[in-house]
């Protein structure tokens, strides 16, 4: 009796470690390609309307329904694309289904970083470029780099933008830490009133950022991909109410090392990044993602998936307020990563601006 009551105390620790290891082991998941694009830059969906919404850096705007596709929009006339320059992102109105609002991040032909309001037709499918309002235009001038790009409505249903600290290298006009300026910033924008608000300060390029809905569902939290300048790249974590007032320390910090040269010094109490990245190998820029909701996912879920354009590799990680835990490869790689994105159902979307955007779908055994 003793000896079988050791041998099932041994089958069941055996179940254990195998079943960690599995949870340890490379996922389970595959690039599933859903067609190809313009040098696309981004994925979303507009609420009540079936399908996927493909940004191309041109300027057009593509609804993807099965194999169908067709034009949502096209601002190219108003749309610059030299260097890092283009249509960088949509983000549709909570209330679409009736308001048929929406909003784009583009570079205008002044450079300037510039965020507008579309109105769809009534059936949603298609919104003329001719009522194309602007929001806000934050002056970007001389270089076309470090344009930020993201447009997300936050769980308060009000809309927030990343933007870079102005281009060029260093951050020589110090723009991250100035608060008169909305370069190198978090903004909070009221659409229906167009109020403004700064909302986190000292950000180099948050060129991609998310919401996490997941880890607490009763306090959201904030994930920012911010790229780095020669050593390091960051991710920056916390609660999304703590990110108001918050400073994320660019330019007096590069990831957690001091940077060089910067002025003049930032106060105390600066954000630390929860990981660091550092640039050696062809390593050249995060690609920031969204923490996994989608539950057929199940090797990634509630992990945050991230990559590096020049490599294309992709990873995730479980993000902690405390520090970043269990970083490991996807075994995923896209090449000229530029995005990812994510549907109202969950679905997670990787694109290319060579122009392939894939959707990650469970690789079955």
């Amino acid at each position: 009796m003793r000896r079988l009551t050791v041998a099932l105390l041994l089958a069941a620790l055996g179940a254990l470690l195998l079943s960690v290891g599995a949870a340890d082991a490379k996922p389970r998941v595959k690039l599933k390609r859903v067609g190809r694009f313009q040098s696309p830059t981004y994925v979303t969906s507009a609420p009540g309307v079936p399908g996927a919404v493909v940004v191309e850096r041109g300027g057009r705007i593509r609804l993807l329904q099965g194999r169908k596709r067709r034009t949502f929009t096209n601002i190219a006339g108003l749309v610059s694309t030299g260097g890092e320059r283009g249509l960088l992102s949509a983000a549709f109105s909570p209330d679409y289904a009736s308001s048929r609002l929406l909003y784009v991040y583009f570079t205008d032909h002044s450079g300037d970083l510039e965020i507008a309001e579309l109105r769809a037709d009534p059936d949603g499918l298609h919104a003329n470029p001719a009522t194309l309002r602007p929001l806000l235009i934050v002056p970007h001038p001389g270089q076309s780099n470090h344009n930020g790009g993201q447009l997300q409505f936050g769980p308060d249903g009000l809309l927030y933008a990343g933007t870079g600290d102005g281009g060029g290298a260093g951050d020589q006009p110090d723009n991250a830490q100035n608060p008169n300026s909305r370069l190198g910033k978090l903004l909070q924008i009221d659409p229906g009133s167009g109020a403004v608000r700064t909302y986190s300060i000292g950000l180099r390029n948050p060129f991609r950022f998310s919401f996490d809905l997941v880890s607490d569902p009763g306090a959201p939290r904030l994930v920012i991909a911010d790229v780095g300048q020669d050593r390091f790249d960051e991710l920056d974590y916390l609660p999304l109410a703590a990110a108001a007032g918050a400073n994320f320390g660019w330019n007096d910090f590069e990831g957690f090392a001091p940077y060089p040269g910067a002025h003049p010094p930032t106060p105390s109490g600066t954000v630390r990044p929860i990981k660091v990245f550092g640039l050696s190998g062809a390593k050249c820029a995060l690609i920031g993602g969204f923490v996994v909701r989608d539950a057929k996912l199940r090797s990634l879920l509630h992990r945050y998936v991230y990559g590096d354009f020049c490599t294309g590799k992709i990873r995730s990680l479980i993000p902690r307020l405390g520090g970043a835990r269990k970083d490991r490869s996807t075994g995923l790689r896209v090449r000229d990563l530029s995005s990812f994105g994510e549907t109202a159902d969950g679905r997670l979307y990787a694109t290319s601006l060579d122009g392939p955007v894939y959707r990650l779908a469970p690789r079955r055994r």
